[in-house]
């Protein structure tokens, strides 16, 4: 049974969890397991605490002034703020594997969200569809999920001209006047100027991209007539997959398009995290905590030496 098949309070409960238990270990970590990387700002330095404290942030200047061991500190160690961008357009509606994509977009909130959370961590959500919905940067597990209930209640958003992924960024970069972290949620299928404002995300923030994608829309199998409905506007068209030339095509246009949004993630300097519906969500995502942190603990290591 799927989590649209399941009445909200259950669904949310059964997500909460799924992702306490396969996240556990990373969930008493700091919100660095998921892009890890040096603060924002310093914010000066306290006494080390053994047991909890990694060496490689000694404050040897403080250190060796008071002789008492200390570690730096920076803000975004002691309080962070995520804000959540969710894609909940038309084209989110669609799967054909285990899950759609709209509920692997929801699992992939509530990981960020459970992973971020801590004392005086705060989470913000803008959520896109017929409209966009803003759910304001606030702290607790309740707020996260209130966040969660209203993602797993939307309505399925008819056709139509819905807010661009582009003017959702543009809103998330004005809502986030602090440095932290954003989380863009989305399939990417937007034909808006998104890459741009991206950029001008990642210039300011922790950026990470999670990109949700179904195996159909990357190449077709071979199951006669079908209709290909473009759930953005509504536009329908019979196509015979039989045809080997139109099914390589197909595949070659959708590599393509793929190839152009994880070069835009690149090239904004952003965290790109690929989600399938046909994959196991869950683990995909420890792969991508465990290698950051790895990626972020190497230069450490390679410095020490």
């Amino acid at each position: 049974m799927t989590l649209h098949q399941l009445a909200p309070e259950r669904r949310l409960r059964r997500l909460e969890l799924l992702v306490t238990r396969r996240l556990d270990g990373l969930l008493q970590g700091q919100y660095l397991g998921l892009l890890p990387g040096p603060g924002s700002e310093f914010a000066g330095s306290r006494e080390y605490r053994p047991g909890e404290d990694e060496v490689r942030w000694m404050d040897w200047a403080v250190t060796a002034r008071t002789n008492v061991p200390h570690v730096r500190e920076v803000d975004a160690d002691r309080e962070l703020t995520t804000w959540i961008l969710v894609d909940g357009s038309a084209s989110m509606d669609f799967g054909t594997a285990e899950i759609e994509k709209r509920e692997l977009a929801v699992a992939a909130v509530a990981a960020v969200g459970f992973l971020t959370a801590g004392i005086g961590n705060r989470l913000g959500a803008h959520v896109i569809g017929g409209s966009r919905r803003v759910f304001p940067a606030r702290t607790g597990r309740t707020h996260l999920r209130a966040v969660l209930r209203a993602l797993l209640e939307a309505p399925r958003v008819p056709a139509g001209d819905p807010p661009t992924l582009a003017s959702a960024m543009s809103g998330v970069a004005k809502a986030a006047q602090r440095r932290g972290l954003v989380v863009v949620v989305s399939d990417f299928l937007d034909e808006s100027p998104w890459s741009a404002e991206l950029r001008r995300l990642a210039a300011r923030h922790q950026v990470l991209a999670v990109e949700v994608a179904d195996p159909r829309e990357l190449e077709l199998p071979d199951v006669g007539l079908i209709t290909l409905v473009d759930t953005e506007t509504g536009r329908r068209r019979e196509v015979s997959t039989a045809s080997r030339r139109l099914r390589a095509d197909y595949a070659e246009a959708a590599q393509a398009q793929r190839a152009e949004v994880r070069t835009a993630i690149r090239q904004a300097r952003a965290t790109h995290l690929p989600l399938r519906t046909d994959r196991d969500w869950m683990a995909d995502i420890v792969r991508h905590v465990l290698l950051q942190r790895r990626l972020a603990a190497a230069p450490r290591r390679g410095g020490a030496a």
